[in-house]
């Protein structure tokens, strides 16, 4: 975890009252730590993501790389936590310095951003946006079994500490072929959390995630596809469903993608040739599929 300029906490505590049936009780309880982060490039403000304190660094580096600011490590010339600002924003400012020839233009990136996040933007021009950073193909030899799948789940909530303790975080994890858990990030945001992950891989030189597994907590929209495309995933699994978007996005660019993910139990939107499904297989999910609905 990064240390920042002052105590910012992943966890915290508070007071509350208990209804129980009737009957009242105080007692403390323990909630996840959400706090802002800026990411400034230079001396100019490029985004405020709201965050659980912790691996701000590679949160900022994966964000940087996710979204197709830049394309290698070596392009931050210089990432740490801001200290020329106020006493209250020490370590919820994170100040990244870029190379040349990462140069942004601040003002159309911050449009970019604002329009993005505004209800207007169709699918097409999102999908466009993402296919202009010259997203490859992931991975097409990898192979996942549906065993070594449904086994991720409790692994990740295994290593899951302040969700463990707070109920209020989402997940993701990163698992090699074999299905052994690599890394795991917690954040109140599920887009964070695999931004953790891709900046923290970024920074050590581990990227692209070809022979990988992601899986991320809640439900698998289009941001997570992007990002787990940009960073070379070609099996992507979440414990809820999928959008529409996303399953498309998934299908064009030969991602394999998993929703409801629970117990023995998943569903396959797209790439099912990577889990080595036999057509006998195919059909019984299928058919078990259509008689639950």
């Amino acid at each position: 975890m990064d240390s920042p300029a002052r105590n910012v906490r992943d966890i915290d505590v508070t007071l509350v009252h208990e209804w129980n049936d009737g009957s009242i009780r105080a007692q403390q309880d323990y909630l996840a730590g959400e706090e802002p982060l800026e990411i400034r490039v230079g001396e100019h403000p490029l985004t405020v993501t709201m965050r659980t304190p912790g691996d701000d660094l590679d949160l900022a580096a994966g964000f940087l790389f996710t979204e197709g600011l830049i394309e290698r490590h070596e392009q931050i010339l210089s990432i740490e936590h801001a200290t020329e600002c106020k006493a209250t924003e020490r370590g919820n400012i994170v100040q990244v310095k870029l190379s040349a020839d990462a140069a942004l233009d601040l003002e159309k990136t911050w449009r970019n951003f604002f329009a993005a996040s505004s209800c207007g933007i169709c699918g097409k021009a999102s999908i466009d946006a993402v296919r202009a950073r010259g997203v490859k193909p992931p991975n097409r030899d990898f192979r996942a079994s549906p065993e070594m799948i449904c086994a991720m789940p409790e692994k990740l909530r295994s290593k899951q500490q302040i969700f463990g303790r707070t109920g209020g975080l989402h997940a993701a994890g990163l698992f090699n072929a074999k299905g052994e858990l690599i890394v795991e990030r917690e954040d109140i945001g599920r887009h964070n959390a695999v931004d953790k992950i891709v900046g923290w891989a970024l920074r050590d030189g581990k990227l692209p995630f070809s022979e990988c597994v992601l899986m991320v907590s809640g439900r698998g929209g289009f941001e997570i596809v992007q990002k787990a495309a940009m960073a070379g995933v070609p099996v992507l699994a979440s414990v809820s469903a999928c959008s529409s978007l996303a399953v498309q996005f998934a299908r064009e660019i030969g991602m394999t993608l998993i929703g409801f993910l629970r117990d023995r139990r998943f569903l396959v939107y797209a790439g099912d040739e990577r889990l080595s499904l036999t057509n006998e297989v195919r059909r019984k999910f299928d058919e078990e599929h259509h008689s639950e609905r």
